[in-house]
């Protein structure tokens, strides 16, 4: 139960955001809430690998690679499903305090909260723009159909 509640929370957020993002689809709406869930749910099965940064990194690389195989089953763009997803894992509290340890002069907090923050957005960024290359050079099936450029 202490892990489930984190994630139905990460779901009903996500599902706010689709409102937001102006995501219409009920399905989409869904899914991309469903994302947001499980990639809180790898982010806190992930403590064994010990390092917040690892913990994000697995997760963000989680959510990416449902986000594109989603895409390609129901034929829209991955972000739709990549953004949203990845709300939950945003260090939002963490730019908070940085910005507030920075405010208040507390200097040594600052780069320490700072870095930290820094390496959980690095981490974000770094998982999803590798599954995204990873899938952009996979070579794409052609329908019967569809002729070549050549």
């Amino acid at each position: 139960m202490e892990r489930f509640l984190p994630c139905l929370y990460a779901f009903l957020g996500c599902m706010s955001f689709c409102f937001i993002f102006q995501v219409r689809k009920p399905l989409f709406m869904v899914l991309c809430s469903a994302i947001g869930a499980i990639s809180w749910w790898v982010y806190l099965l992930a403590e064994p690998l010990g390092s917040e940064t690892a913990r994000f990194f697995t997760a963000t690389i989680v959510v990416s690679v449902l986000a594109e195989v989603l895409a390609r089953v129901l034929k829209a763009p991955a972000t739709i499903f990549l953004i949203i997803g990845i709300i939950p894992l945003v260090p939002g509290g963490g730019l908070y305090y940085t910005m507030d340890y920075l405010i208040n002069g507390d200097y040594p907090m600052f780069s320490q909260v700072g870095l930290q923050t820094a390496s959980t957005a690095a981490a974000i960024a770094v998982g999803a723009s590798l599954v995204t290359s990873i899938v952009r050079m996979l070579p794409r099936r052609r329908r019967p159909d569809e002729k070549s450029a050549e």
